[in-house]
């Protein structure tokens, strides 16, 4: 395809009006009025464009692409973008694209064109968001696996950030239970952010999909992640925090959601732990308490039925029973969710030091307690 039959084609169209600058939701507002589709603003003659309220430079890009002047600074930048999106096998979608979602259509300054690495088709599916701290707790990030993979079971799409900690965590469970899960980034999708998480974003690629706002070459700022908030939100029926400090991003995606109209899950945690703050402030506003997936299928008006009879994940069956001794048992029935320091915990099992740390070990390789700041906890 030559430059300039791409350049008129419908993707080409939705990468240039993603480009046009100062393009924001009040001109947007204005444009939608007047045309059918935000598209056809590239349509437009001059006079009408200064009338909408398109600045200077946006129109200079319209006449350009108009007469078909593709050494416009713009329509190169558009051309390099198409290169770079053949070179790495990125899918551009616009907003008539076949998989970009309705409900992503009526967001607050919806994305005009997305990048996607994967199967595209996802888009489409019903999902929700889990969300969470960065610095997750063991118990935290078992939560976030945990829901993944049993919402993923009943027919969601698990949607995250590809972040460290609770979104990481949210992802793995949805692909170690045999299901896709969708990753929204703030940044090029040749330039996937954090370093630690590129095995997984393979994973990912291969097996669901992964969508930016930002076209390749970009690098992950902190501005662009609450733009990518409003997508995960965006693209969801609902939102679940697993974990949040009183000032985690996480709160925003929460926010968002609300404003645009979505469910708002929180799963409560300890009154001593800082990650559960945020969970426990969204709680007393309003969100509703998760204990089990039952609890957002229900809120959200669906059991899923068509799913319930579905065999569940081999990981769902039937969990590991670890063969615990007398002495492990009762370590385990004296700790708590809440940490416990090894004094305590000996007292209360009149077990000399050696022997509970020793137990301690193997309920942490049993995956039954971990560490935390101040001693021990359980965690399931």
């Amino acid at each position: 395809m030559s430059e300039q039959k791409f350049l008129q084609s419908e993707t080409g169209r939705w990468l240039v009006l993603s480009l046009l600058p100062r393009f924001g939701v009040r001109v947007r507002e204005r444009v939608q009025a007047h045309t059918a589709s935000l598209v056809d603003v590239l349509e437009l003659n001059s006079a009408t464009l200064k009338a909408l309220g398109m600045g200077r430079d946006a129109i200079e890009l319209v006449d350009a692409w108009q007469a078909g002047i593709t050494d416009h600074r713009k329509l190169q930048e558009a051309l390099r973008i198409h290169q770079a999106c053949a070179q790495h096998g990125i899918t551009m979608i616009g907003q008539s694209h076949a998989d970009y979602p309705e409900a992503l259509c009526h967001i607050h300054n919806a994305p005009l064109l997305l990048y996607a690495l994967g199967d595209s088709r996802l888009l489409l599916r019903d999902q929700i968001g889990i969300v969470g701290s960065r610095n997750a707790t063991r118990q935290g990030l078992d939560h976030a696996r945990r829901f993944a993979a049993e919402l993923s079971a009943r027919g969601l799409l698990a949607t995250s950030g590809l972040a460290l900690g609770i979104d990481g965590a949210a992802h793995a469970g949805a692909l170690d239970a045999g299901h896709p899960t969708t990753a929204v980034v703030g940044c090029g999708l040749d330039r996937l952010y954090p370093a630690q998480h590129r095995k997984l974003a393979h994973r990912i690629i291969d097996h669901g999909l992964i969508v930016s706002e930002y076209p390749p070459g970009t690098q992950a700022r902190a501005a662009y992640f609450p733009q990518r908030n409003r997508i995960i939100s965006g693209l969801s029926r609902g939102v679940l925090v697993v974990e949040a400090g009183l000032k985690s991003g996480s709160l925003i995606t929460a926010r968002t959601a609300l404003e645009q109209g979505r469910e708002v899950f929180a799963i409560p945690g300890s009154v001593h732990s800082p990650v559960a703050k945020g969970c426990h402030q969204l709680i007393k506003q309003g969100a509703r308490l998760v204990e089990t997936a039952d609890d957002i299928l229900e809120e959200l008006g669906t059991w899923w039925s068509m799913q319930d009879n579905a065999p569940a994940p081999a990981s769902l069956i039937e969990p590991h029973k670890p063969d615990l001794d007398s002495r492990e048992i009762a370590v385990l029935e004296a700790l708590g969710y809440d940490p416990q320091s090894t004094d305590a915990l000996s007292l209360t099992t009149g077990l000399p030091a050696d022997q509970l740390m020793q137990s301690l070990l193997l309920l942490e390789l049993e995956g039954l307690a971990c560490s935390a700041p101040g001693g021990y906890l359980r965690v399931r």
